[in-house]
């Protein structure tokens, strides 16, 4: 009966059957593992690039109301803000392009007064004008469920001259 055992023991065949099944597992589970991986990346790369469409539609929205003077006349603001987009004739003076649908509102700071600090300017019959450009861009694309935002706080000074006492 011992040396039953012992031939037992000593038998290998099968053996390789079984280091290749156990071999088999570890790689499947190796493989798992680099595909769920690999789709959690892929996640994260699209809301990655949904934040920042977003935040380049809310800058575009604060550099086209910037770089139209028309914006900053007084007279059509209503409750001291201005909604820059709201003109739509491409032929008016006022019109601003909006193609990245930036929600934009311009706002008459009416309670600053003077020179911000730290502009370094002690220029004297000029006056300061302030303003707030509150833009809100979306994540412009239709694939993903969830749609990101962001907003930009721009503040805006305008100088203007005043008028000139004794010259």
């Amino acid at each position: 009966m011992l040396t039953t055992a012992k031939d037992i023991l000593k038998n290998q065949t099968g053996m390789a059957l079984v280091i290749a099944l156990l071999m088999m597992i570890v790689l499947t589970l190796i493989g798992l593992a680099s595909v769920f991986t690999s789709s959690f990346e892929l996640k994260l790369a699209g809301n990655k690039r949904g934040s920042t469409d977003a935040f380049y539609a809310a800058d575009t929205g604060v550099h086209v109301s910037m770089a139209n003077v028309n914006n900053f006349a007084l007279v059509k603001y209503v409750d001291n803000k201005f909604d820059p987009f709201t003109i739509t004739d491409p032929n008016s003076l006022d019109y601003n392009p909006n193609p990245t649908k930036a929600k934009v509102v311009i706002e008459h700071r009416e309670n600053e007064q003077g020179a911000p600090r730290g502009l370094g300017m002690s220029a004297v019959q000029v006056g300061y004008v302030h303003y707030l450009i509150q833009s809100t861009g979306y994540d412009q694309s239709d694939l993903s469920p969830l749609k990101s935002t962001c907003e930009i706080d721009e503040k805006v000074l305008r100088i203007v001259p005043t008028a000139q006492g004794g010259y």
